[in-house]
């Protein structure tokens, strides 16, 4: 069993720029892909950007193509996203995921390990 704790969310106006990370105890990702994925109040969890097991591939949802980067760091067990250019729109609740041994980057029910989330607010 692995444990993921996001953290780095908060208040940012429009434009601001914020990193999450996902800290990841108890088991290794070193061998996992991971995401990230977001959910506002009374949405469905949707795909923000994803990462291969050794940081070599990276995938984006198009609403965040641009302006987010996601990016790993095996030998400290962590994963990151770096937000810039940040819109109103933005704002959710932040998940960090490990996939399992195969699937998509992108479909939630393809990740089977879950952090509980970081809140990010983007203000007009």
């Amino acid at each position: 069993q692995v444990q993921l704790v996001e953290s780095g969310g908060g208040f940012v106006q429009a434009g601001g720029s914020l990193r999450l990370s996902c800290a990841a105890s108890g088991r290794t990702i070193s061998s996992y892909a991971m995401g990230w994925f977001r959910q506002a109040p009374g949405k469905e969890r949707e795909f923000v950007a994803a990462i291969n097991w050794s940081g070599g591939s990276t995938y984006y949802a198009d609403s965040v193509k641009g302006r987010f980067t996601i990016s790993r760091d095996n030998a400290k067990n962590t994963v990151y996203l770096k937000m810039n250019s940040l819109k109103p729109e933005d704002t959710a609740v932040y998940y960090c995921a490990r996939r399992g041994y195969s699937g998509t980057y992108y479909r939630p029910a393809d990740f089977g390990s879950w952090g509980q989330g970081t809140q990010v607010t983007v203000s007009s």
